[in-house]
């Protein structure tokens, strides 16, 4: 049954990724009105919510856009920063979105951020010892449980991410709107768009909980 689910997330995992991988280069052809690039975007939206100590900036990569509290940067990939289109724009604002929640102190945000180091030590240790707790699970079961806590760590880190994505698309509709960048047509196209980002967060968080589930069930079933 487990491997069933693996399986299905895997394949759900692949169809959201070629959904977004579609989505992205449909919109990408669709020009923005006023011909504002996604830098332009970026720049407007955080003047227009007081935020003067972010830099908009480009990175390099495909869909590699992402805010960085720790030097206050929006960071948008080649294909978003100088682009002049629907999903340029969606994504900048998607991005900033995040910049106005660090500056308004969103909690789920505050809450995630203060899990990055715990994270981090996760994920840099986690497969090593559940591998090592697996192999010693009827001598030292302790040593799996220990792998448990460090990947239950990541998983409740991916579902604290799922408001966080989604207010930030919902903080970058409502302002496309608001300044008129977007109308009601493109604004439909924006938000399929950012729905089409969020569910790969989604498919993430569930397949990170799948298999938190599969690595309990193995240490529970030590007794049989």
């Amino acid at each position: 049954m487990v491997y069933i689910l693996f399986i299905a997330i895997a394949l759900l995992s692949w169809i959201v990724q070629f959904r977004l991988q579609s989505k992205f280069k449909k919109y990408s052809q669709i020009p923005l009105r006023g011909g504002l690039t996604g830098r332009d975007v970026a720049e407007k939206m955080l003047r227009e919510n007081g935020i003067s100590d972010v830099r908009v900036i480009s990175t390099s990569g495909h869909l590699t856009d992402h805010f960085n509290p720790q030097n206050m940067t929006v960071n948008l990939s080649e294909s978003v920063y100088a682009s002049n289109s629907i999903a340029a724009a969606a994504v900048a604002a998607h991005e900033c979105g995040h910049a106005v929640q660090h500056a308004e102190a969103y909690a789920p945000l505050k809450m995630r951020s203060a899990l990055v180091p715990v994270v981090s030590f996760a994920s840099q240790w986690m497969s090593w010892v559940l591998l090592a707790g697996i192999l010693t699970i009827n001598v030292f079961p302790q040593l799996m449980l220990a792998g448990i806590v460090l990947f239950a760590m990541t998983t409740l880190f991916s579902f604290i991410t799922l408001p966080v994505e989604i207010n930030a698309s919902r903080r970058a509709l409502a302002w496309l709107d608001s300044a008129g960048i977007t109308d009601y047509e493109t604004h439909e196209q924006a938000k399929d768009a950012l729905k089409a980002a969020a569910y790969t967060y989604v498919v993430a968080a569930l397949g990170s909980l799948a298999t938190l589930i599969y690595y309990v069930m193995i240490f529970l079933g030590r007794r049989d």
